[in-house]
């Protein structure tokens, strides 16, 4: 294996755009819509980084509410990005006893987004 891609689904392709891209500072890579004169159904390649995810308001693609984690470096400096954003913190940054510093936010869908960085040994 190689990589996994998480596949999100969504309701509404717009409301996911704007939601990833405008406010999460995803872009987007690729848009198949089987009639371009409707924006869904619609599935969406977005990248952030070296994140890669893809976004599917197909019904065939399962349903709402999973979880997805996103490594990161900085969760508090992108915390800081999110709300500068306007984007609802469902579970600010927090230390975690498991070694992680944790923040959860949640898609309009309701999908939760955790962003997590490994704090260094011993904490903090």
């Amino acid at each position: 294996m190689k990589s996994a891609i998480p596949i999100i689904r969504v309701s509404s392709s717009i409301a996911a755009t704007a939601f990833y891209c405008d406010k999460l500072g995803f872009a987007q890579a690729f848009a198949y819509r089987p009639d371009d004169r409707r924006p869904d159904p619609c599935y969406m390649g977005l990248v952030r980084g070296g994140a890669l995810i893809h976004v599917s308001s197909f019904e065939s693609n399962g349903p709402t509410g999973m979880s997805v984690a996103f490594a990161v470096e900085d969760v508090d400096a992108l915390h800081s990005e999110f709300v500068g954003e306007g984007v609802p913190i469902h579970m600010p940054p927090t230390d975690q006893t498991w070694g992680n510093r944790e923040m959860y936010v949640r898609d309009p869908d309701g999908n939760k987004l955790a962003f997590m960085q490994v704090l260094p040994a011993g904490g903090g």
